[in-house]
């Protein structure tokens, strides 16, 4: 079975291509957000390195979030686009969930955490325990909160741009219990969305691509300004 993922929910754009467990290609992009200009050229690139074109492929997969909500826009509505062309389904996989396995097996409580801006993070945990689980939900918190609820793991290890943006921080209240791996692990990589929506394709988590949508924790702040604007107008009939 051959899956093509991406992720646009951080900085980071990538995608991937997996056959079962080998992984064919990689492209990854940290540089300025661009996605939406970026993220179909690494697509076309990525197939056509590979000598397929888009109805080789058997399922789409994305990282639905939590994440920024213009790159998460555009990373579902570009599997959606994909699969609605080839005719296949779609898996939608968490942001989190596919940050923490980005390392494999881990002795330790994984800790994804992606930066919210202004001291907030995007945080769940996970566990290698007879497979892969998650042990606290997506939230959207505060790094200070989240470093509180590490307190009982002990040995922790973190990843993602949070992670990366609040290291100083997080060793200064943890000292040498936080583990961060090494950098390939520490961002947003496609190959950990695409494995991961294998896993579910398996056991039958796959949608039609009407199905899938964004996952989001907080508001986007259009919706915020539009909230904000009409409580003041409803302020102003009274």
């Amino acid at each position: 079975m051959r899956v093509l993922a991406i992720d646009t929910s951080s900085n980071v754009a990538t995608v991937a291509v997996m056959e079962d467990e080998l992984l064919l290609g990689e492209y990854i992009l940290n540089h300025k957000k661009t996605h939406s200009q970026k993220i179909m050229v690494m697509i076309e690139q990525l197939l056509s390195d590979l000598e397929m074109s888009v109805k080789d492929i058997d399922i789409f997969a994305a990282a639905v979030g939590p994440g920024s909500f213009t790159g998460l826009r555009i990373g579902v509505e570009t599997v959606k686009a994909l699969a609605h062309a080839a005719g296949k389904k779609v898996v939608s996989v968490g942001t989190l969930e596919a940050l923490a396995y980005n390392v494999p097996y881990a002795e330790h409580i994984i800790v994804p955490i992606m930066d919210a801006r202004r001291n907030n993070v995007f945080a769940a945990s996970y566990i290698w325990d007879e497979g892969f689980k998650e042990i606290g939900q997506p939230e959207g918190i505060t790094i200070e909160e989240c470093i509180d609820s590490c307190g009982d793991f002990l040995d922790t290890v973190f990843v993602g741009d949070g992670a990366i943006a609040h290291r100083a921080y997080i060793e200064e209240r943890l000292g040498e219990h936080a583990i961060f791996p090494h950098g390939a692990a520490l961002n947003s990589r496609a190959s950990s969305v695409a494995a991961l929506a294998l896993e579910k394709a398996k056991r039958g988590e796959t949608q039609s691509y009407l199905e899938m949508k964004p996952y989001y924790i907080k508001k986007s702040q259009a919706e915020k300004e539009l909230e904000e604007k009409s409580n003041k107008r409803k302020e102003e009939n009274k």
